[in-house]
């Protein structure tokens, strides 16, 4: 039982340092201050595909880490 609750919290330690790269590695989807002088872009620009494959590794990471955070929560 201990050995299990040891591989949990690996698996959210490493889940939630992989979850935090993962998010700082993808780019900013807003202006920030510049829409407030009207310096915004009036146009999205196209995702590619390696933003799209970034954005699924990230749901992952949660999936991941919301989990062995719910067992460990749980059960130890």
């Amino acid at each position: 039982m201990n050995a299990i609750k040891n591989l949990l919290l690996v698996i959210e330690i490493v889940s939630g340092v992989l979850l935090i790269a993962a998010i700082l590695l993808q780019s900013s989807k807003s202006e920030g201050m510049g829409a407030i002088g009207g310096q915004s872009r009036s146009f999205k620009l196209p995702t590619n595909d390696m933003e799209a494959g970034l954005k699924k590794i990230t749901y992952v990471f949660t999936a991941v880490f919301f989990g062995s955070a719910v067992i460990l929560g749980l059960y130890f």
